[in-house]
């Protein structure tokens, strides 16, 4: 029996790697195939099966593709590419003093892999840091969505 991936720890050095990548994560964890997912994009098969071996997926249909494969591995590399970091838009909810001391926790543990790899990279794994860092700041996002939602609140079109 294989080991099942971790996806959480998967990033793809190439276009034709993250597209891959969507295909095997659909099949793992949505259990579909090619031609499913190729169905739920409006796409034919043998289209599919072309761009996903010479990594030309019109971007247009990009969004599709990572909407029926349940990830955004091609996402991922398009902003890596250029430079940027990614961090997944939180869903709402409200500030509590919990989510507030969650979040405090949070930044310590991030800090403290952090420090610990930059006192000795060798003997940490980077991983953790790099699984530590974007929760982080995924939680900071949490809090500037909320403080956004305030600022410019939603029309109440119920009265």
């Amino acid at each position: 029996m294989t080991a099942r991936r971790n996806w959480k720890r998967v990033h793809p050095t190439s276009t034709i790697e993250a597209l891959r990548l969507c295909k095997e994560f659909a099949q793992e964890k949505k259990n579909l195939s090619v031609e499913r997912i190729a169905d739920r994009m409006g796409a034919t098969h043998d289209s599919l099966y072309k761009w996903l071996a010479t990594g030309r997926l019109p971007l247009i249909s990009l969004p599709a593709f990572e909407l029926a494969c349940g990830c955004h591995f091609c996402s991922e590399f398009l902003a890596t590419t250029a430079g940027k970091l990614l961090v997944d838009m939180p869903t709402g909810g409200s500030g509590s003093t919990a989510s507030m001391v969650e979040l405090n926790t949070g930044f310590a543990q991030a800090l403290q892999l952090l420090t610990n790899f930059y006192a000795n990279p060798a003997k940490t794994d980077p991983g953790d840091t790099l699984t530590a860092l974007p929760r982080h700041l995924q939680q900071v996002a949490f809090h500037q969505a909320n403080v956004v939602q305030h600022a410019t609140p939603e029309l109440d079109f119920a009265a």
